[in-house]
């Protein structure tokens, strides 16, 4: 009979992904994630496999509670133009916040670290963005149909737009201030 972890899984993923996010793949160490997870080497190894492993579950587990929170922001009422600003500002909150320390978007670090490097990470990264984008594709159809925004937009590349708006949100906060981040969100919400 196996012997039982005497860990959560989850809770290691959530030490992983924060390690991960603060430091970047290339730059976290096997102590980095033994110091991160409170995990040994071994336990670590041996439920994970490595650190490639990993970090690809890290990915997962991110998207995981990432994109649910675009998803039950954008399910919220309101107008799309009110529900879409409130997912755009919770990204300058989240940017401009003095705990967040500027890092970012984990999907988005991933992507400009291994995007096409790693097909494993690219993959990842592929489907968290996707399932983002479909979150908006759904609700800009139903703001179609119910007229608040034309009849001739089409819904996917309005969600593509947000989307490209959204992650560079993430870009830029790294530098820029919140007065900049702010009006990227303002001339989107206005090119809808």
């Amino acid at each position: 009979m196996p012997r039982p972890k005497g860990f959560d899984p989850t809770e290691v993923l959530d030490a992983a992904v924060d390690t991960f996010w603060r430091k970047g793949y290339a730059a976290t160490s096997a102590q980095d994630l033994v110091d991160g997870t409170g995990l040994g080497r071994g336990s670590l190894y041996h439920t994970f496999s490595g650190k490639q492993q990993l970090f690809s579950e890290a990915l997962r587990r991110y998207e995981e509670t990432s994109a649910t929170r675009v998803e039950e922001m954008l399910a919220a009422p309101g107008t799309i133009r009110a529900r879409i600003r409130r997912v755009l500002m919770d990204v300058v909150e989240d940017e401009t916040a003095s705990s967040a320390g500027h890092r970012g978007c984990l999907a988005v670090n991933a992507a400009l670290e291994l995007g096409g490097i790693d097909e494993e990470v690219t993959a990842r990264v592929r489907h968290n963005f996707q399932r983002v984008e479909n979150a908006f594709h759904v609700e800009y159809v139903a703001a179609r149909q119910e007229g608040e925004i034309g009849a001739s937009r089409d819904p996917r590349a309005l969600a593509q737009f947000t989307l490209a708006a959204m992650y560079g949100l993430r870009v830029l906060g790294k530098t820029a201030d919140r007065q900049v981040l702010t009006q990227v969100v303002e001339t989107t919400v206005q090119a809808l």
